[in-house]
């Protein structure tokens, strides 16, 4: 029985707040007895209280953390940690798991974490988490994000996350969207454009919900009704930036926004920078789009990098700062260059299926027929026809778009090019 609480009722309460399809109060059975008592089922509330409090206790990326979570489990971890002698306790019980490992420095990590080690801390960030509407999600959950596992032992300990649970499962085919704050409009325009071609072929959209590229590539996303994700640095109760408030609105209304940290904890330089991690793992490639020499954007392709990730970047003029990170993954980073949506998909392992049409693709149509008009001499489509070698009822599929866009004019005698 862990040590960490003093109610169990309690605790199957405040879980329930935030897991609300594990197994509340039934798995206790009646008040003030075992009779009816759902073992399996409270040590599965334990062990999701064990896990939010290790949200509390260790730092995101925390590997030492992950390890022993790993080796252990959450819930003896945590009784482990309120021990007199935790460290010896550690040592004793990773010696009888399957995951020793004398090179760990269990006395610092101990160090790390004991300060942090507060019932209330836990009890706040799972009241205020509610309050704003979180949840929480863990490894082993039907939706969490495959991709994560290539962290390893700095895999997160959960994701909390608003909006609406079941886009989880959707970003398992996603593409992270990153670059610079401060955009230019060329870089916002491509984030933008990129976002659009990346939902409309089926795809989501992930980034950090930043100024710059990251808010262009969610409300490219968001404009053509796609999936989009944010992936924050703090509680989801800290909108960073503050002058995005509206953006994530917008997103959680169709999309979801997450984070590794609970209610209450601030963003900083350094969650900033594990948070890059994330999307990194989650998405099934990056692509920056501006990023200047010192860009963390560049940190997010480095943990691309290291764990498989392709990436793409997006060229700018040679005189701009603003894209001299990414022309430095062009000539250093195994980084493929990215100038439309198609190189994303190609470069996510789905390329584009070829065109079969006798006669190629829509575009290619419009240009026959254009080809076959004049400015001044009016045509009809069966001429148009002729020589443009499409069918009539192909001509005249063309010649409606062409003139709602103002590109031709019909008159008494046929069409002419506007």
């Amino acid at each position: 029985m862990m040590r960490f609480r003093h109610d169990e009722r309690e605790l199957v309460e405040l879980v329930s707040l935030v897991r609300p399809g594990s197994r509340g109060l039934e798995a206790l059975g009646e008040p003030g007895g075992d009779g009816g008592r759902d073992v399996t089922g409270f040590e599965a509330v334990a062990d999701a209280f064990a896990r939010i409090a290790w949200t509390v206790l260790a730092e995101p990326g925390d590997e030492e953390a992950g390890w022993i979570l790993r080796a252990i489990g959450p819930a003896m971890a945590l009784d482990l940690l309120l021990a007199d002698a935790p460290e010896a306790a550690f040592e004793a019980a990773l010696e009888a798991s399957e995951e020793p490992d004398a090179s760990r420095d269990l006395a610092t990590s101990v160090a790390r974490w004991r300060p942090r080690l507060s019932a209330r801390s836990v009890v706040r960030a799972i009241e205020q988490s509610a309050r704003f509407g979180a949840t929480v999600a863990f490894p082993g959950d039907a939706d969490w994000p495959a991709g994560l596992a290539d962290l390893g032992d700095g895999a997160p300990v959960a994701l909390w996350l608003r909006g609406d649970r079941a886009h989880l499962e959707g970003l398992g085919r996603s593409v992270a969207i990153v670059g610079a704050r401060a955009a230019t409009g060329y870089g916002e325009h491509v984030a933008t454009e990129l976002a659009v071609g990346i939902v409309d072929r089926g795809a989501a959209v992930l980034s950090g919900g930043a100024y710059g590229i990251d808010g262009a590539a969610h409300r490219g996303a968001l404009a053509a009704d796609g999936l989009t994700a944010a992936v924050l640095a703090g509680g989801l109760d800290r909108m960073y930036p503050s002058g995005n408030e509206q953006l994530f609105a917008r997103i959680l209304e169709r999309g979801l926004l997450l984070a590794e940290v609970p209610c209450g904890v601030p963003p900083t330089k350094v969650r900033f920078l594990a948070r890059n991690r994330l999307l990194a793992a989650m998405a099934r490639a990056v692509v920056v789009v501006e990023a200047g020499v010192r860009s963390g954007s560049l940190n997010t392709a480095g943990h691309a990098a290291q764990i498989g990730r392709p990436i793409g970047a997006v060229p700018g003029p040679v005189t701009s700062p603003a894209s001299a990170g990414c022309h430095r993954l062009l000539r250093e980073f195994p980084a493929v260059c990215v100038t439309h949506a198609d190189d994303v998909m190609s470069l996510m392992g789905e390329p584009e299926p070829v065109e079969t049409e006798p006669f190629g693709r829509p575009e290619d149509r419009v240009l026959r027929v254009l080809d076959a008009l004049r400015p001044r001499k009016a045509r009809g489509s069966l001429e148009l026809a002729r020589l443009s070698g499409l069918a009539e009822t192909e001509v005249l599929a063309v010649l409606g778009p062409l003139e709602l866009a103002g590109q031709v004019r019909r008159g008494e005698r046929g069409w002419t090019r506007g």
